[in-house]
């Protein structure tokens, strides 16, 4: 028996907006961004995109994935310039334009090494570049900073915030952090347990810039309880399922 894995979810972004998505594991998060990415299609409903049904999204939205499924045997600017290959563009037109931004990626210096030589913080902006080379005005990110020890994942944030104010792209995360949600974000969406559903709306009305300095900020732990409390009960929900499910 098939089994829903997504229930009226609505959510709306904006232009330049940089939003996140939190639930527990399993409620169709990576789905949602399956079918905005146009890797899979919802049974119903709509996605649009500048307010019209996009039927054909695939290619038009960038997505990075958890993994940064880097190519072993190609070096950083080769795997950078990947994405833009396979659309086409000649290999060194292709590396010619990837080797512009290894700055500002932070990878000046690791252009030509191989992904194994790499920390897992400059694997993941090697896998960033190559999804940004492609110019796609939203960028979908599938928890791109779960596998990060914790130092690293606060640079990498940091990173992130930086690059996002100076390229002005649409964003959404998908994360199971609470700090990083707000942190980052202009708005967070909490999901239920599946079939996932949109049970709170956050607006993080938090001035910018922002550092990690600010999660013991009064505002900061505010809106944290806020978000904490569905989180807690889905939780809670899950837990007793599968308790249920076990007896």
């Amino acid at each position: 028996r098939r089994e829903p894995v997504l229930a009226g979810v609505s959510l709306t972004v904006g232009p330049g907006q940089f939003v996140s998505i939190i639930g527990p594991s399993g409620c169709g998060k990576s789905t949602l961004l399956n079918i905005i990415a146009g890797l899979d299609q919802p049974d119903a409903g709509t996605v649009e995109v500048d307010g019209d049904p996009a039927s054909r999204r695939l290619g038009r939205i960038g997505y990075m994935q958890q993994k940064d499924l880097l190519l072993p045997w190609r070096t950083v600017v080769d795997n950078a310039a990947l994405g833009l290959e396979i659309r086409g563009t000649p290999r060194r037109q292709a590396r010619r334009r990837a080797l512009e931004l290894t700055e500002q990626f932070g990878l000046r210096g690791f252009e030509h090494q191989y992904p194994f030589a790499l920390s897992g913080g400059m694997r993941q902006r090697a896998a960033f570049l190559r999804t940004m080379l492609l110019d796609q005005e939203v960028v979908l990110l599938d928890e791109p900073f779960g596998a990060l020890d914790a130092l690293t994942r606060v640079q990498m944030q940091g990173w992130l915030l930086d690059l996002w104010g100076a390229l002005g792209k649409t964003i959404i995360l998908i994360t199971h952090d609470v700090d990083e949600a707000i942190l980052m974000s202009d708005r967070v969406y909490v999901m239920t347990a599946r079939p996932g559903r949109i049970t709170m709306v956050l607006d993080v009305s938090l001035p910018r810039p922002r550092n990690f300095m600010e999660v013991t900020q009064p505002a900061f732990v505010d809106l944290k309880a806020r978000l904490l409390t569905p989180l807690h009960d889905e939780s809670s929900k899950q837990d007793h399922w599968q308790s249920g499910a076990l007896i």
